[in-house]
């Protein structure tokens, strides 16, 4: 019981202090909201708003969670505030999670932006909702840990944030998001394999559009082997970096 009270005591003090404050708000709103605006200015002809509608929703998730990750972890590190919380009464890996769990939320709740606007301009019937809330939930997580990877191998936010976008660009073009793998140069298809928002990013293509090339199970697959891998070396950094 002191465990679970320890655990939500943590996530809500982040998301007071970090998520819940109009700036953030704003930005989660806004920024899913510009990226379809884009592709509405920039294209010639009509947009397929299903058609990208999971690249926006992924793309909601990525920068929601890795950006806010970047700040609290790195700037409560720097604050010594982050040592105060490893005398709290439970252990590394449910602090993480607890510490994890609001970047978590933010951007699942960023991704349903993009889909409730998406909603008063075309019709959504036909989508696999339950898949698709999974799948967004799976790429918050690994998105999440893979801010928290970043986050706990560095010093300064300004590096965090840094770090981030070396990652977060050239997913943007390299996992199907907008322009289909089997469109990229050869040499380029084995990196986007190896970047797991391809497979968030696939799964809602089936989910929505029916139109993924890779089999949802392999993308679950892969997405909680990148969740666990990214998670434990994340703890392994902390422990070795941090604890002294």
């Amino acid at each position: 019981m002191k465990k679970l009270i320890a655990f939500w005591s943590i996530l809500m003090k982040d998301m007071k202090t970090y998520y819940i404050k109009p700036p953030n708000v704003s930005w989660g709103l806004i920024f899913p909201f510009a990226w379809t605006l884009m592709f509405f200015v920039r294209s010639e002809r009509a947009i397929d708003i299903r058609g990208v509608l999971p690249g926006v929703m992924s793309l909601a998730v990525l920068f929601g969670t890795t950006s806010m990750l970047a700040v609290t972890i790195t700037f409560e590190r720097k604050s010594r505030s982050f040592e105060r919380l490893l005398l709290a009464p439970i252990s590394l890996n449910l602090l993480m999670l607890a510490k994890t769990s609001g970047a978590i939320i933010f951007g699942i709740l960023n991704a349903m932006v993009p889909a409730i606007i998406a909603s008063f301009v075309v019709d959504l019937s036909g989508i696999n909702w339950l898949t698709t809330i999974i799948s967004i939930v799976f790429i918050a997580v690994t998105s999440t840990f893979l801010g928290l990877f970043i986050s706990v191998s560095v010093s300064e936010v300004f590096e965090a944030q840094t770090f981030s976008n070396f990652v977060r660009f050239p997913m943007m073009f390299l996992c199907g998001l907008f322009i289909p793998i089997e469109r990229l140069p050869v040499l380029l298809r084995p990196i986007s394999y190896a970047l797991p928002l391809t497979y968030g990013a696939d799964i809602l293509k089936t989910s929505i559009n029916q139109n993924g090339i890779i089999p949802s199970w392999i993308s679950f697959s892969v997405l909680i082997g990148y969740s666990l891998f990214l998670f434990l070396m994340s703890n392994y950094n902390i422990q070795k970096r941090w604890i002294y």
